[in-house]
């Protein structure tokens, strides 16, 4: 069982649901990605998503671009990445990561480096699952296999446009979880709508066996727990990449924390037992 199976059953068990926080890789310090790693823990995360920092982004919105555009600037690159997690392993060994990008950087890897050098290298590091956003499930079945054979999961996108085809190609090859985009739209842009997340959460899992995460639009403790009532887990990205810009080194990490305890805690409150009077 790879360490995200593990971390959903383990909440499950719990009546709990997952926190999932992003953030680009090098942004806003180089140096600075595993400190923010260990302090998200700290804030209550369940799994992390870590941004590979690409060119020629399709998914991410401004936000995120430009902490994208910021990292490379700064020399950050997928040989970075996998160095950031190695250094966030030393300390916790528990905690799932997930790579999310894009299919250039891995290819380039696997070119310079030789085939399945990234899956081999990402593994060593710690790396427990890979999201990329650009690989079609017709194209990645061999992929998938590879990762499945080092223990990490291979996560896919659905958005409100999937069909219902599409949906089981997806369930023939991810595992871990699926992420459920809310929004049409690139990330940060629009306002979450409830009412249509909750329709598609149960065609997806007409499909979908692994747990679902929702993403894209997911801004506050309120807007998290409302996910919370449909959702396996709740995905919050463009939001933190919001609150690290500009921020002091040295505020960086508390920052963080303190914004995901806060969602943590409506999280958890939001599925605790009522009290009897």
């Amino acid at each position: 069982m790879s360490r995200i199976a593990a971390t959903f059953e383990a909440l499950k068990a719990q009546n709990r649901k997952a926190l999932i926080p992003y953030v680009t890789a090098g942004f806003p310090y180089a140096d600075i990605t595993p400190e923010l790693m260990h302090s998200m823990v700290a804030g209550g995360a369940d799994v992390i998503e870590l941004g590979v920092p690409f060119s020629d982004p399709s998914a991410d919105g401004p936000v995120i671009q430009k902490a994208g555009d910021k990292a490379l600037a700064m020399g950050i690159g997928l040989v970075q990445v996998l160095a950031m997690v190695q250094q966030f392993r030393q300390k916790d060994s528990k905690t799932p990561v997930v790579l999310m990008g894009y299919a250039n950087p891995i290819e380039a890897y696997d070119l310079k480096r030789g085939k399945d050098s990234f899956v081999r290298d990402a593994s060593a590091a710690g790396v427990d699952g890979v999201l990329v956003v650009d690989y079609p499930p017709e194209e990645c079945v061999a992929f998938a296999a590879t990762l499945r054979s080092h223990a990490m999961d291979l996560i896919f996108l659905l958005a409100p446009t999937s069909t219902s085809e599409r949906m089981a190609q997806i369930a023939g090859v991810a595992s871990g979880y699926v992420y459920y985009v809310s929004l049409k739209g690139v990330t940060g842009s629009g306002a979450l709508d409830l009412g249509a997340v909750e329709a598609m959460l149960p065609r997806i899992r007409e499909h979908v066996s692994v747990p679902v995460g929702v993403g894209f639009g997911i801004r506050d403790a309120a807007t998290a727990t409302a996910i919370s009532r449909v959702a396996d887990a709740v995905v919050i990205g463009t939001r933190i990449i919001q609150l690290l810009d500009g921020q002091p080194r040295e505020q960086a990490a508390a920052v963080v924390r303190d914004f995901l305890a806060g969602i943590r805690q409506a999280l958890d409150e939001s599925t605790a037992p009522a009290k009897r009077a």
